[in-house]
């Protein structure tokens, strides 16, 4: 986790496969006191790191919630400075396609929480592999 401007909070966290993925899509989607900024989801091959920003910082109960909301499905995520410049990239505006070729990453969805765009990866990769990992289970 970080701290981005303003002292509103990055949550990042490395998931092992699409379903937990999806269950925090849900979540969120769900909780109508959360406004989100935005929402990274990037694939890798050994499972998905997700970033999530709000639009305000969380109360302590709210954050001590999340987080252990998060921590239930998945690990608190400190990412490389690899990661770093692509979420650096994608908060000032630069295209996600242009930002995977640059870094050579898997970026699923950037921007608002779509279980859609999670769903249509898991799909094609699948569809490309023949079988389904354990990470897009």
């Amino acid at each position: 986790m970080t701290f981005g401007k303003g002292a509103i909070m990055d949550y990042i966290y490395f998931l092992a496969n699409a379903s937990l993925t999806l269950r925090v899509i849900e979540h969120i989607s769900a909780a109508t006191q959360f406004s989100i900024d935005s929402m990274t989801v990037i694939h890798r091959i050994d499972g998905w790191i997700v970033k999530i920003k709000f639009c305000q910082p969380l109360t302590p109960q709210e954050d001590g919630n999340f987080k252990a909301f998060m921590s239930e499905l998945g690990i608190s995520y400190e990412p490389d400075i690899r990661l770093q410049m692509v979420f650096w990239s994608l908060e000032t505006g630069q295209s996600p396609i242009d930002v995977m070729r640059r870094y050579q990453v898997a970026i699923v969805s950037h921007g608002n929480p779509n279980k859609n765009d999670i769903e249509a990866f898991r799909k094609q990769f699948t569809k490309g592999l023949g079988y389904c990992p354990e990470t897009l289970a």
